[in-house]
């Protein structure tokens, strides 16, 4: 157990609840981009542009991303397109993305859509007012006094943060059920029309994607997924790092080159202090659940955590098969960890803009 009971573990009589995991599900879009298939598009449409491109041509190889999935065919992307087509891609691509994985969560968890209190909804690659969860509303069926809330911004922070905070909605209101999903449509911020390495590097880690969390209350009963308090570290002075710039085409990469060696730097000490919040410590937790935003941010995170080379499996591997979809990512790679049979202290972790460390601890019951 925890040595520390937070406020939000406690019903109204001060008796301990647990707040679990019911359900997860995932979500993908139909057009399937081998690595192959991408460089070659790059290649056609940035190498007469750009001068250093054929020297980020490694990066393709080496980037551990094999294929991903994107809402747009791969000849959509040989086109310019503005803030409105970009936007009305997004709102189609995201709201199926949102029905899709909210459908497969709900399924996992054996509930209906109905049966949702609170919804929320994890974005920052589009902008959908109404919201994703609105959008999706008559779709899905959920109630028409359901609580909505969309956050925007987190980045691929969002999937780990999200969790956390629907995990505090569904902890401060006893027997209800709340619903995460995370959508992002990373492959619409593809320019071609900007002279920075980010948008290159972009093109070869990001895919699209959605994921989705069911969280209520637990029974105790055993091989549940509790979920414990999350918590968050900022950086000072890094907003530089990582996020958008905005201009009238559209969203532009923020991805700056320093993030493996800032997670090399800075991530076991911001893990250590989450961590200690909690009440625990590093040698406690028998699996880390890590965000993987490329192949170089993985064999840091093993490096500076004193993992085994090679122990973030699971990461790898969704990695290779998605790529980096930012939000979404870390609920791909929980999926995998738990249905391996992982059980024990777990702690899903990532990194976002803020430049922000996000951690949830959670306890897998046998």
């Amino acid at each position: 157990m925890l040595q520390q009971v937070s406020p939000q573990d406690r019903t109204l009589s001060g008796t301990r609840s647990t707040t679990v995991l019911k359900g997860i599900g995932t979500a993908l879009p139909a057009h399937v981009l081998t690595q192959e298939d991408v460089l070659t598009q790059a290649r056609a449409l940035l190498a007469p542009k750009y001068p250093f491109f054929e020297k980020l041509v490694p990066a393709f190889q080496n980037a551990g991303v094999e294929r991903r999935y994107s809402v747009m065919p791969l000849e959509w992307f040989a086109a310019d397109h503005g803030w409105a087509e970009r936007g009305a891609a997004y709102m189609k691509g995201a709201t199926a993305l949102f029905i899709a994985a909210a459908t497969d969560a709900l399924n996992a968890a054996g509930l209906t859509a109905d049966q949702v209190d609170t919804i929320v909804t994890i974005s920052s690659t589009g902008i959908a007012t109404p919201t994703l969860e609105a959008q999706a509303h008559r779709a899905m069926g959920f109630r028409r006094d359901v609580r909505r809330v969309p956050v925007f911004g987190l980045g691929c922070a969002g999937g780990t943060s999200g969790l956390s905070i629907a995990r505090r909605l569904a902890a401060a209101d006893p027997g209800s059920i709340v619903l995460m999903v995370a959508v992002e449509a990373c492959s619409l911020s593809f320019r071609a029309d900007r002279l920075q390495k980010a948008d290159v590097i972009a093109t070869v880690l990001f895919g699209d994607g959605a994921a989705a969390a069911v969280i209520g209350g637990g029974t105790g009963e055993g091989g549940e997924v509790i979920l414990h308090e999350g918590h968050e570290h900022l950086f000072p002075d890094t907003l530089p790092i990582m996020g958008w710039d905005v201009d009238d085409t559209g969203l532009g990469v923020i991805f700056d080159r320093s993030i493996p060696s800032f997670v090399t730097d800075e991530f076991r000490p911001a893990v250590t202090s989450m961590l200690a919040e909690a009440g625990l410590q590093l040698g406690q937790i028998d699996r880390f659940v890590c965000h993987p935003g490329g192949a170089k941010v993985v064999e840091a995170i093993e490096a500076t955590m004193d993992l085994t080379p090679g122990a973030l499996d699971a990461e790898r591997s969704v990695l290779r098969d998605f790529g980096n979809m930012s939000a979404p990512t870390a609920l791909f790679v929980l999926q995998r960890v738990l249905a391996a049979g992982q059980t024990g202290k777990l702690a899903l972790c990532a990194l976002g803009p803020g430049f922000t460390a996000s951690l949830l601890p959670m306890t897998v019951t046998a």
